[in-house]
């Protein structure tokens, strides 16, 4: 079932489109030395957002250099990432069908708010 739905996710759900930003937006962050702890997050998302079903975030909980990174990251992006999320949720949500891509996009909202101490498995 999660494979079905994964697929339908990259069509329907516009999976590859988000991984590409995230992906593009890593190799740009990547080009710094300060920016490459936030490119290995997009990364991270990147390969999230190819196959959310099936797939659940664990914090692992935040030392004080992912506080840190945390507060730089939501100050210099997060907010908006969780704001489009939340609004894919919200216009997922409005049918039946788009319940599962809604979750969806609620499970990236989170990761993107914090995403330094968040593993995914």
């Amino acid at each position: 079932m999660n494979l079905i739905l994964n697929i339908l996710w990259m069509i329907l759900g516009g999976g590859v489109i988000i991984a590409l930003q995230y992906a593009f937006a890593g190799l740009i962050l990547c080009l710094t030395v300060v920016g490459i702890p936030f490119g290995m997050q997009c990364f991270k998302m990147a390969s999230f957002s190819l196959f959310p079903f099936g797939s659940e975030i664990e914090d692992r909980g935040s030392g004080n250099i992912s506080l840190l990174l945390n507060i730089i990251w939501i100050v210099f992006g997060g907010v908006g990432l969780v704001i489009t999320h939340l609004t894919f949720a919200i216009t997922c949500a409005v049918t039946i069908i788009g319940i599962p891509f809604a979750i969806q996009h609620a499970k990236m909202a989170r990761l993107c708010l914090m995403p330094f101490g968040a593993r995914i498995r």
